[in-house]
C-alpha cells in the first residue's frame, strides 16, 4: 500500500455518501501507517492562512498529521494560492486530503488540483438503473456474498435511488440473510422488504403503541438502515403518546372524538382499543423515557440505535404494566 504522508488524495464528485467513505477510508488507511497521527477537518469555507498553516503544520504531539479540508469548491480566492501551494510540496509528515464536489463553482481550482494528486477518486451522481444495480451488486460482493441482476434491481426499486439507504438495505439484508445462503435472489429480497421499503417513523411508532415489540424492532431497523433520521422516530412516538395521554384522560368521563385526540376519524376505530391499554401514569413515565431517548440520539448517547431499541422495550413493559393493572382492577 503506498504512502498517504506527503502527497495529496483528491476526493472529487456529488455523490456525498461515496466520497464521505472514501474519506473514511483513506483516513483509517493513513492512521495504520501512524498510529498517532492527528486529524484535522476543515471546510474550504473557513480557510484562512493561519489555519492552513496550523493543519499542515503538525501537531505539538504528534508530527505526524492527517490534514482533511472538505468542500474546497468553496475555498476563498485568496486562500487558493497557499492551497495551491501546500498541494504542491505536501510535507513528509502530512497527508493532505482534499475533497471538492467537481461541479462548476470551483472548477477552475479543480483543474489545477487535479495534476497535483497523487491519486484521484471520483465520485459522480449515480442515477441511472443499470448503475444502482451494479453499486448494489458491488455492496453486496464486499460482503461476502452475491446478488442476481434480478436481485438488485428488484431493491432498487424497492429503496429508491439515494446510495446511502442503499447501502443500509444492503448491510441489512446481509445481516439478516441466512448466513449458509451465497447468493442473494428476488425471493430473499421480497422476503426481507415485504411492506417494509415504505417503512416510516410512524409505522415504527404504531407498533410501539400497540405492543408489537418484534414488529417494531424490525421496522425501526429497517427504518434506520433506509435513512429516516433517529430524531425523526423519536418524535413520532412522543406524538403518539400525547394522543394516547388525551384520549386516556377525556375516557375518565366520556367517549374521545377524534378531533379532541388529534387523529382522522378513520382511524379512531383502530386507535382506541390500542390506548385502552395504557394509563395515565403509563403515558407520563413513557413521555419522559421517549425525553431522554431523544436526548441521546441527538448526541448524548454513543449509539442512537441502541437508545432506540431500549426506548422500545421500555415502552413495552409500560404498557404491559398499565394493561394488567387494569385486567387487575376489572
Amino acid at each position: 500500500m503506498a504512502t498517504h504522508f506527503g502527497r495529496l488524495s483528491l476526493i472529487t464528485g456529488p455523490e456525498q455518501f461515496l466520497a464521505s467513505r472514501e474519506l473514511t477510508r483513506q483516513i483509517a488507511e493513513a492512521r495504520l501507517e501512524d498510529t498517532q497521527a492527528s486529524v484535522s477537518t476543515a471546510q474550504g469555507s473557513d480557510l484562512v492562512p493561519a489555519l492552513l498553516e496550523q493543519m499542515s503544520g503538525g501537531d505539538l504531539f504528534s508530527p505526524a498529521t492527517i490534514a482533511c479540508i472538505l468542500e474546497a469548491e468553496k475555498t476563498p480566492k485568496a486562500m487558493e494560492t497557499q492551497l495551491l501551494t501546500l498541494a504542491s510540496d505536501v510535507p513528509d509528515e502530512v497527508a493532505l486530503i482534499i475533497g471538492h464536489a467537481g461541479g462548476a463553482e470551483g472548477k477552475a481550482l479543480l483543474g489545477k488540483l487535479t495534476p497535483l494528486a497523487a491519486t484521484v477518486i471520483s465520485h459522480p451522481i449515480i442515477k441511472k438503473p443499470a448503475e444502482l444495480a451494479a453499486f448494489v451488486t458491488e455492496e453486496v460482493r464486499a460482503g461476502g456474498k452475491t446478488i442476481s441482476q434480478a436481485a438488485a434491481r428488484h431493491l432498487v426499486d424497492a429503496i429508491g435511488v439515494d446510495t446511502r439507504s442503499l447501502a443500509g438495505a444492503v448491510s441489512q439484508l446481509l445481516a439478516d440473510a441466512d448466513p449458509d445462503v451465497e447468493t442473494i435472489s428476488v425471493g430473499i429480497v421480497s422476503h426481507y422488504f415485504a411492506g417494509l421499503a415504505s417503512v416510516t417513523q410512524f409505522a415504527v411508532s404504531d407498533d410501539v403503541m400497540a405492543g408489537r415489540v418484534s414488529e417494531a424492532m424490525v421496522k425501526l431497523r429497517w427504518a434506520l438502515a433506509t435513512g429516516v433520521p433517529h430524531a425523526r422516530i423519536t418524535a413520532a412516538i412522543a406524538s403518539s403518546l400525547r394522543q394516547i395521554g388525551t384520549y386516556v384522560a377525556i375516557s375518565r368521563t366520556r367517549t374521545p372524538t377524534a378531533d379532541e385526540v388529534g387523529i382522522p376519524s378513520w382511524k379512531m376505530k383502530s386507535f382506541a382499543p390500542g390506548a385502552k391499554a395504557w394509563s395515565e401514569r403509563a403515558v407520563g413515565q413513557a413521555i419522559r423515557a421517549v425525553s431522554q431517548a431523544d436526548a441521546q440520539v441527538k448526541g448524548a448517547a454513543q449509539d442512537p440505535d441502541y437508545a432506540l431499541e431500549r426506548l422500545i422495550i421500555r415502552l413495552a413493559a409500560l404498557r404491559r404494566s398499565a394493561h394488567e393493572g387494569a385486567a387487575t382492577s376489572a
